[in-house]
């Protein structure tokens, strides 16, 4: 009797490559195909040579090669690609077998096409995948989301695959329709912050401190193995040790403008929509975006100077300071993206486990922590907690860095230092826990020019009131009140 796979891939690139590799080391039969079928015999001949791989070389051929319930993986480029090939996979399925998307897809393509896929009698899942080539091979993060009773059909494989933080897989259904890829989305965000808060504190270092990479390479070591522990922290202190051939430290020699492929903008795309003062993350959005103009400031940076770069402080306290900064930001980047899956919770009618979500990402993904397991905790003391800023151990830790973050943010733009992200941490945490914002005033200007009218603090919310503040205009005020 032919043997049948478990599952089926399409896209051998790399991050596909490596997740079959990933399967099939966990004792699953793989069908793998790709456009460019010459990349399915490469493969089947070099990394996957003598082990459990059925080659296709049609769309046909690798569903015809699966077990029934059928499971049909796609990892390529996201966007129509993805359409097409679900209009290609389609007519070689039977009611019951699945759809997965493992791509980066911008979550309302997922709500779309999984309403698509089961008018069609099949079953979707759109799920998010991280960990890079390392997780893709070794045990990644997954945030699945889609047709509920698809996921105990592919769980006993995406659960072998996963990583594991206490024996426990790092990967869970997210909810419906497209709720694992907005979890995806939310990550990336959160990646897009920590990178940029690391960043902020190696500049800080290097350009206020004068710190050479060999020194910074101690100091983010240190911070590794403390309550900073995570996988972006261990990248940069390996980073700042690297040198070349030539014994030169190689960060130095890369210049600086970042890529940027999308999500972190439809993070924060998404919050704006919602009305979810997503700042911080926003904030290292553009911070990418101005480093991309780079002809630009290098003619200003010779033509709009600064003050003159001087610290004349305890250099180890300000180390010490500049940790208690980047924590206490951290853990503002978290609470701004925990705040936006609950708002798109109550948008889209998804149950989200925010602490199965914290546990998905204690491990195999790039925003892996040490204080994950501090916000899985939180959430299963509090399900409704409204924000981790709250949340006592949370409370403590950013009460505790305070003063040391208003020193390093106040150094920073005392001495011309760029600070975006963690500064507007530190915005939005004033923002936050103040309880009158001067947005009374602002209401009084949108009343003033548009009639947009106002409520009273000496009145029950839901009144609503205008003032004819010229004596020359009408009593007609608008008549929808947005907050």
């Amino acid at each position: 009797m032919e043997k049948l796979a478990d599952i089926g891939l399409i896209g051998l690139a790399v991050m596909g490559e490596n997740l079959v590799l990933n399967m099939e080391s966990k004792g699953f039969t793989v069908a793998v195909f790709n456009r460019t079928v010459s990349k399915v015999d490469d493969f089947v001949n070099g990394r996957g040579k003598g082990k459990n791989f059925i080659p296709a070389r049609s769309i046909e051929e690798l569903c015809k090669s699966l077990k029934r319930p059928r499971k049909v993986m796609m990892l390529v480029k996201a966007g129509q690609a993805v359409d097409d090939f679900i209009e290609l996979i389609i007519p070689h399925l039977e009611p019951g077998d699945v759809i997965i998307d493992g791509g980066n897809t911008h979550f309302p393509d997922t709500i779309r096409r999984t309403a698509y896929v089961e008018s069609k009698g099949l079953l979707y899942i759109g799920t998010g995948v991280s960990g890079g080539e390392e997780g893709a091979l070794n045990g990644p993060s997954m945030m699945p989301g889609g047709s509920k009773p698809a996921w105990e059909l592919v769980k006993p494989i995406f659960q072998s695959i996963c990583a594991k933080a206490d024996n426990a897989p790092c990967c869970d259904w997210v909810g419906e329709n497209g709720a694992g890829h907005f979890v995806k989305m939310v990550h990336n965000g959160i990646e897009y912050g920590d990178m940029q808060l690391i960043c902020e504190a190696y500049q800080i270092m290097k350009d206020l401190l004068g710190m050479s990479a060999a020194e910074m390479h101690e100091v983010f070591k240190a911070w590794n193995e403390g309550e900073l522990n995570s996988y972006l922290v261990e990248i940069t202190r390996d980073i700042l040790a690297y040198r070349n051939e030539d014994g030169e430290v190689v960060v130095d020699k890369i210049l600086d403008t970042a890529g940027q492929k999308g999500t972190g903008k439809w993070t924060g795309v998404a919050a704006l929509d919602l009305g979810v003062p997503l700042t911080l993350i926003g904030e290292s959005v553009f911070a990418r975006c101005l480093s991309a103009q780079k002809e630009e400031r290098v003619v200003a940076s010779a033509q709009l100077p600064g003050p003159a770069i001087k610290f004349d402080g305890d250099k180890a306290a300000f180390i010490n300071d500049l940790k208690n900064a980047l924590y206490a930001s951290k853990i503002v980047s978290y609470a701004q993206g925990y705040l936006l899956m609950r708002e798109a919770a109550k948008e889209y009618k998804w149950n989200l486990n925010n602490g199965g979500i914290a546990l998905m990402w204690r491990g195999g993904c790039i925003i892996r922590s040490a204080f994950l397991g501090k916000i899985k905790e939180a959430f299963d003391s509090n399900p409704d907690l409204a924000n981790l800023l709250l949340d006592p151990f949370f409370k403590e830790k950013v009460l505790a860095a305070q003063a040391s973050w208003r020193k390093v943010v106040s150094a920073a733009i005392a001495n011309g230092i760029p600070v975006p992200s963690l500064s507007s941490a530190l915005t939005y945490f004033d923002g936050y826990r103040s309880s009158r914002l001067p947005a009374n005033l602002l209401q009084a200007q949108r009343d003033y020019f548009g009639a947009h009218t106002y409520e009273r603090i000496d009145k029950p919310r839901g009144e609503f009131f205008h003032t004819n503040w010229t004596g020359k205009g009408g009593n007609t005020s608008a008549s929808t009140y947005v907050v």
